[in-house]
């Protein structure tokens, strides 16, 4: 069979000695997505299968959407976990803030970080980092076919379901042939696209579509209309019974519309801001457009956190910061 990542795969295989006897900690950022979700049970699964005790690390619960994939994998918050008892590595994780600041004091210096976000700063002992994977799904499923490494029908959804949420679907840029390989390799090993469809994109709450409706109405254009900003104001996660899990795809309406470039959903919180930006083209780079921030992530998806920051001061600093980052582009 082709090898998919064979530099990175035997770079991660050699790393296996280092982790025998040890318990293992993965650990995943906040606000989990499909990706990290994904990643934290697949790599859990494989190393357990290798003689591992493994953990899952959140700082969050795992989203009502992706608790069909969890089976028999453990997922505990960071504070239930002694300091020190665990080896921890980092998946789908651009810095070590991302999992939260109690995660960075009990795992201070992770043994490894396997991540595809064009921000990662390598925090870890040993950093898999690969700008040109899709998601850090498409890593891991590349590292345990390379390796001839068990992968169950469990772990092969896992894995699927990573790599369809992080490419929209197998329709952002990021898609390319491996991909399409890698989850062709998946399905043959009992992954199911029409379940994770059905479970992922299918069972939206009447709340969901409120939020919707909000984000919707809420949209402007900026910059000749090649930006849209849509908001979110404080309490309407109250409003609707929604938690910020369901802004997932919430930035995606505002990118979708013909003409604009950049797609940008703003939530107001209490004290704090956060947001989340989406181009349609790689070269606008809001992962820079995002660090300026204190944020980061993919060229085309980035998001950021702002404490004590007013929406109004805000968005008139980040529509200077994209239309510099346009006027450099175009």
């Amino acid at each position: 069979m082709e090898k998919f990542l064979p530099d990175l795969s035997a770079r991660f295989a050699q790393l296996l000695p280092a982790l025998a006897g040890k318990k293992i900690a993965v650990v995943g950022h906040a606000r989990p997505d499909g990706d990290c979700i994904g990643s934290l049970i697949a790599l859990a699964r494989v190393l357990r299968a290798l003689g591992n005790d493994v953990i899952c690390i959140n700082p969050d619960a795992v989203p009502r959407r992706m608790q069909f994939l969890v089976g028999d994998v453990l997922f505990v918050r960071p504070d239930a976990v002694p300091a020190g008892e665990y080896t921890s590595i980092y998946a789908d994780c651009a810095d070590q803030d991302r999992a939260g600041d109690n995660a960075r004091a009990r795992f201070p210096h992770p043994i490894a970080c396997i991540d595809h976000h064009i921000s990662n700063d390598g925090f870890a002992e040993h950093n898999f980092v690969d700008v040109t994977s899709a998601a850090t799904c498409e890593i891991l499923a590349a590292f345990f076919l390379d390796n001839q490494w068990p992968i169950d029908a469990a772990t092969a959804q896992a894995l699927f379901v990573g790599i369809m949420t992080d490419t929209g679907q197998f329709r952002f840029n990021s898609t390319t042939r491996r991909t399409f390989m890698l989850a062709a390799e998946l399905v043959a090993r009992g992954a199911h696209p029409a379940d994770a469809g059905a479970e992922i994109y299918e069972r939206e709450s009447t709340g969901k579509l409120q939020l919707v409706q909000y984000f919707l109405s809420s949209l402007q254009r900026e910059c000749g209309g090649r930006i849209c900003i849509g908001v979110l104001p404080a309490g309407v996660f109250e409003k609707t019974g929604t938690t910020g899990e369901d802004t997932e795809g919430l930035v995606d309406y505002a990118r979708s519309i013909d003409g604009v470039d950049i797609g940008v959903l703003i939530e107001e919180r209490p004290n704090a801001i956060k947001a989340s930006l989406r181009s349609k083209d790689p070269r606008f780079r809001v992962d820079q457009v995002a660090g300026i921030f204190g944020g980061g992530g993919h060229a085309c998806a980035a998001g950021l956190n702002l404490k004590n920051a007013t929406l109004a001061e805000f968005r008139a600093k980040l529509i200077t910061a994209l239309e510099a980052q346009l006027a450099r582009v175009s």
